[in-house]
């Protein structure tokens, strides 16, 4: 079972992925602010840190680079962002993040893109269901 670390400001949001990921097989710890999702990647060693860019006590970007500098091993950062347009790719890259949603999420693509980030293969419809 892989860990995540979820990091998101708004408790409902945390509480709704928390129940999908689990419900496919990960291990969760959550985060609501900058200094829980520092604390959290340190002790608890995730294998991959789902983080949101807007955080009350500081911004997520700032969070990735220091995840990214400050870990002894690479853990993937998958960042989630209200933000569109600009250069946000661009900006989540030089921040250390493998890759970007933006919100409003789609549980469904949450699901494949951690899987991809994780080297999971992808779920595989029911034969009954194939075309």
């Amino acid at each position: 079972m892989t860990k995540i670390l979820l990091v998101d400001d708004e408790p409902l949001l945390r509480r709704a992925f928390r129940t999908l990921l689990e419900a496919t097989g990960h291990d969760v710890c959550e985060a609501g602010s900058a200094g829980e999702a520092l604390a959290c990647a340190r002790n608890e060693q995730p294998s991959l840190i789902v983080l949101d860019l807007g955080l009350p006590d500081r911004p997520g970007l700032d969070v990735a680079r220091e995840l990214t500098r400050s870990q002894d091993r690479t853990i993937p950062i998958l960042a989630m962002t209200g933000m569109s347009g600009g250069d946000i790719a661009a900006e989540c890259a030089e921040a250390g993040c493998v890759d970007y949603l933006i919100k409003p999420v789609e549980p469904r693509e949450l699901v494949r893109r951690i899987g991809a980030l994780l080297g999971q293969p992808p779920t595989a419809a029911p034969a009954e269901n194939r075309a």
